[in-house]
């Protein structure tokens, strides 16, 4: 069992909880001058090198490439990266930052279900009621705007951002039976192969960039160095000092942020169901992982 929490972990937890519910402000910052797949790219690649760089500086070894563990990387490098940054960037054109935000407070909702399938983490009485409230939350969060689908893009972009949130927890069932690795060189290779496949995506689409204006040229610098590699390094080192229980405290702070953050700095109009749903996910979120909370408080 890791030992209990120091100030050092808890002022992470506060830290990456303020990181990453302020990244969708960046996010649509970024989005004033780039498009969609051009932000999620650049935050990929510059996250990898970042981290290739500090696997290199701390001499962190490079796994044996046998075929499980390539085809691993490359399933969770796409579902962790590549698809979920992609579908973030291109949603986030159609909804408020804020909106992107308590999407990803559904996502441990979303692993729930999947875990008791592929896993041996059954579901109790307790889970099920917590992914139900979850699950409704997320229903008042889209609104009567999936009904709607083909008179805008704001429903469609909605879904994409749900589609990144299960896209989520798919590649976390997938990393918890990926066979053992460093974890800061999982993170760098992991953005190496996103990188790699939406590299040629933009091209494709969107072609080469072109240096824009300093803020959303500034904004998507700081994607891929603080969000995406700086939090990565912080997330290993509190998993690996306080468990990855004490990490879960991530997922109440991340919606709050984003929803301040829009607000604030974007001048979002967030509409009441927002409130509610996230009302419902975090209930829910609560009611779900009780039993480790309360270890996690006792301990």
């Amino acid at each position: 069992m890791p030992a209990p929490p120091t100030l050092t972990n808890w002022l992470s937890i506060a830290l990456l909880g303020l990181i990453w519910g302020a990244t969708f402000m960046v996010v649509a910052i970024a989005l004033k001058g780039y498009g969609p797949f051009t932000v999620a790219c650049a935050r990929t690649t510059l996250g990898a090198v970042a981290l290739l760089a500090l696997m290199r500086l701390l001499r962190r070894p490079l796994p044996v490439f046998t075929a499980q563990m390539s085809r691993y990387l490359i399933a969770i490098g796409l579902l962790n990266t590549a698809v979920p940054f992609a579908l973030l960037s291109w949603g986030q054109q159609f909804v408020p930052s804020a909106f992107a935000g308590i999407s990803m407070a559904a996502l441990p909702l979303f692993i729930l279900p999947l875990a008791h399938i592929f896993t041996d983490e059954k579901l109790s009485l307790s889970n099920s009621l917590g992914v139900i409230l979850g699950f409704i939350g997320a229903i008042v969060l889209i609104g009567p705007g999936v009904l709607r689908i083909g008179t805008g893009m704001e429903p469609l972009g909605q879904l994409a951002c749900i589609g990144a949130a299960i896209s989520y927890a798919i590649s976390s069932i997938m990393t918890r039976r990926c066979p053992p690795i460093d974890p800061i060189t999982m993170a760098a290779l992991l953005l190496t192969v996103g990188s790699l496949a939406l590299i040629p995506a933009m091209l494709l689409i969107e072609g080469v960039p072109t240096l824009e204006a300093p803020r959303p040229t500034i904004a998507i610098i700081a994607l891929g160095l603080i969000p995406t590699a700086l939090a990565a390094w912080i997330r290993v080192a509190t998993i690996r000092t306080a468990g990855s229980v004490f990490m879960t405290l991530v997922n109440y702070q991340v919606p709050l942020w984003s929803m301040l953050f829009g607000a604030w700095i974007l001048n979002e109009v967030l509409p009441f169901r927002f409130f509610a749903a996230l009302a419902l996910i975090l209930v829910g979120l609560a009611i779900s992982q009780w039993a480790t909370l309360r270890r996690l408080l006792i301990r």
